[in-house]
């Protein structure tokens, strides 16, 4: 059964100050007070549902999670998507489904946001099915030609993994093990907030619902180890900085029997001292001298493969020209971009009597004022 809305429940409207809202729960909790209802069941639950209400909408921070939750629909059965968002995948109503709720973050509702995540069902699974492993984030730093033409990465990633000695029992070889008194043996306690209750694992049992008798030497009792796993990732060419992949089943291991999560990559490419990227073309600057740019001459430039190009630089070349080598940038999507060279002429910090003497005779040959 849904819970009930608060606002509703005190009688007022969503957008009603806080004036409005105390003055409507002193009149409701001076008339349902136990004192003035005395052996009332009834009225005692509707002022301990007054009391709830007013705690909550009474605290502008609370309030404000409240609201965030109440316009997803928590209260009515039907989620609501918020003004502005897109429509539902297949068509139907505006509304938010139990799969769109799954992938909506609640981590911005701060405590109540744990509760409405449980409404909801995100990691619902069948009866005796093991959970599915976390969701494993990294940051990995790809060389830019690696990011540029793709290619495999080595890729060390920290994960917790079922202790090796105790096979996630948390028991010392030889332990018995007894019964939880925290849970009872069920492996969850309940607690509540407001109108709701939440299940959580047994913090003492971990959610074995068994304590044993000696904890293991290894993991001292959590049935997990920390360790260290190396896979290999492959870069697609043409890859950004803050791009991301998933990888499926790559994730967190689960409990003995579960599916492990997945892992989500996202990349930070390193720079080049050569080479830099304007969309699938790849840029390189190329230094010449004054003599080189005024009388030609003929380089040979790398390109991202590491290969060299004859590049022609023809007399009377200006600083900043740019030459295209064809077929030589970033192949993405069934599209491939060209290098392009920028020539920049470099000057003598200073020159020989005898070098300065045949500049200036250049310069009053050719006109030039100096």
């Amino acid at each position: 059964m849904a819970a009930k809305d608060f606002y509703q429940v005190l009688g007022v409207s969503d957008s009603a100050t806080q004036d409005e809202i105390k003055k409507a729960y002193r009149k409701l909790a001076k008339q349902y007070h136990p004192d003035a209802n005395p052996n009332n069941t009834a009225a005692a639950e509707r002022f301990k549902e007054i009391s709830e209400a007013h705690s909550t909408l009474s605290d502008p921070e609370k309030r404000k999670q409240y609201d965030q939750m109440r316009r997803y629909g928590a209260f009515d059965g039907m989620p609501r998507r918020p003004a502005g968002a897109g429509a539902r995948r297949g068509g139907g109503p505006a509304g938010m489904g139990a799969d769109d709720a799954q992938s909506f973050d609640f981590g911005d509702l701060g405590g109540l946001g744990d509760i409405f995540s449980s409404m909801f069902g995100r990691g619902r699974r069948s009866a005796g099915e093991e959970p599915e492993g976390d969701t494993l984030e990294a940051v990995v730093e790809v060389p830019f030609r690696v990011a540029m033409l793709g290619g495999k990465i080595p890729v060390t990633l920290p994960v917790t993994e079922t202790c090796p000695t105790c096979t996630g029992s948390g028991g010392a070889p030889g332990a018995t093990f007894s019964t939880c008194p925290e849970c009872q043996g069920r492996g969850t306690i309940s607690f509540g907030q407001g109108s709701f209750a939440v299940s959580r694992p047994c913090p003492q049992c971990r959610g074995r619902g068994k304590i044993p008798s000696e904890k293991c030497p290894t993991c001292r009792g959590a049935g997990e180890v920390r360790t260290e796993r190396k896979i290999s990732i492959t870069v697609p060419s043409g890859t950004d900085t803050a791009s991301r992949i998933m990888l499926r089943g790559q994730g967190q291991p689960s409990r003995p029997g579960g599916p492990p999560g997945d892992l989500i990559i996202t990349f930070q490419v390193q720079p080049d001292r050569f080479f830099r990227r304007e969309g699938l073309d790849i840029i390189a600057e190329v230094p010449i001298n004054l003599a080189q740019a005024t009388l030609g001459t003929r380089l040979r430039v790398r390109t991202l493969d590491g290969k060299k190009v004859l590049l022609r630089i023809p007399p009377g070349t200006q600083p900043g020209r740019k030459f295209r080598i064809k077929g030589q940038g970033i192949e993405k999507n069934g599209r491939k971009g060209d290098q392009l060279v920028g020539i920049q002429v470099t000057v003598p910090d200073k020159l020989t009597p005898e070098q300065e003497e045949l500049m200036k005779k250049f310069a009053e040959s050719a006109g030039l004022p100096h």
